[in-house]
């Protein structure tokens, strides 16, 4: 396969230096470790080996790969294994996109609370779909979702989403038939989202209360519960 014109590494050696001077006190040890294993994949920096034609005497010289998981280079391959299993998955119906996001405030903890906040974000959004699906009100069927978590936008500032695939129906409840939604339309996004919105802010409460959640810098003050409670208050009257 021939290397394409420009590459992640590419990027990262030309501008990545002021990316990181412009985001100084942001970028955690990781994402530097993952940046410096992209930009010496497959580079005389992490050695290589030399292969020779017995015959003409030949040589090529073969770089080492870095293998960090989130290197395209590495994971190429991986990718396209992963795409093609999802691929076998799909029923033939129609699909639907859904994106939940979380708003800027809760955006910013979550980065000091990686772990517990993407978790709950996974599980609102899936227990969401999953649940107003099931309400015959809407669908009255059990369906099933493919979800995939991002934490970064495209304008490589810390922003986590879900993006989910859901097929256009699902089972009965009693699993002896298919219910499809109608042609254009899945479910309510207004009746999503205010779920989906209540199970985030109630989680979060439990997950503080639980003692679950950390606090640092801006943020420290959050540690208290009342003032906690009243940072959610405001975030319960905007539309997600």
């Amino acid at each position: 396969m021939p290397r394409p014109s420009l590459e992640v590494a590419d990027i990262f050696r030309a501008h990545g230096a002021a990316w990181l001077a412009a985001n100084v006190g942001h970028i955690s040890l990781d994402q530097l470790k993952v940046m410096s294993a992209i930009e010496r994949c497959r580079t005389a920096a992490l050695g290589g080996h030399v292969a020779r034609c017995e015959d003409c005497a030949h040589e090529h010289i073969a770089y080492n790969s870095c293998r960090n998981r989130h290197c395209p280079k590495c994971q190429s391959g991986a990718a396209r294994a992963w795409l093609a299993a999802r691929e076998a998955e799909l029923l033939p119906v129609r699909y639907f996109h859904l994106v939940f996001t979380l708003p800027k405030p809760i955006a910013d903890i979550a980065h000091q609370n990686k772990r517990e906040i993407y978790n709950l974000l996974m599980r609102a959004s899936a227990d969401a779909v999953i649940r107003i699906a099931a309400d015959p009100k809407h669908l009255g069927a059990r369906v099933g979702v493919t979800s995939v978590l991002h934490t970064w936008g495209s304008a490589m500032t810390h922003h986590p989403h879900v993006h989910m695939i859901v097929p256009g129906g699902g089972l009965s409840e009693d699993g002896t038939k298919w219910i499809a939604c109608r042609k254009n339309f899945f479910l309510s996004v207004r009746v999503l989202s205010r779920l989906y919105r209540r199970l985030i802010l109630d989680g979060l409460s439990r997950l503080h209360k639980a003692g679950k959640l950390r606090f640092f810098g801006d943020h420290a003050k959050l540690a208290d519960l009342a003032v906690f409670d009243a940072f959610l208050q405001p975030l319960r009257k905007i539309d997600w």
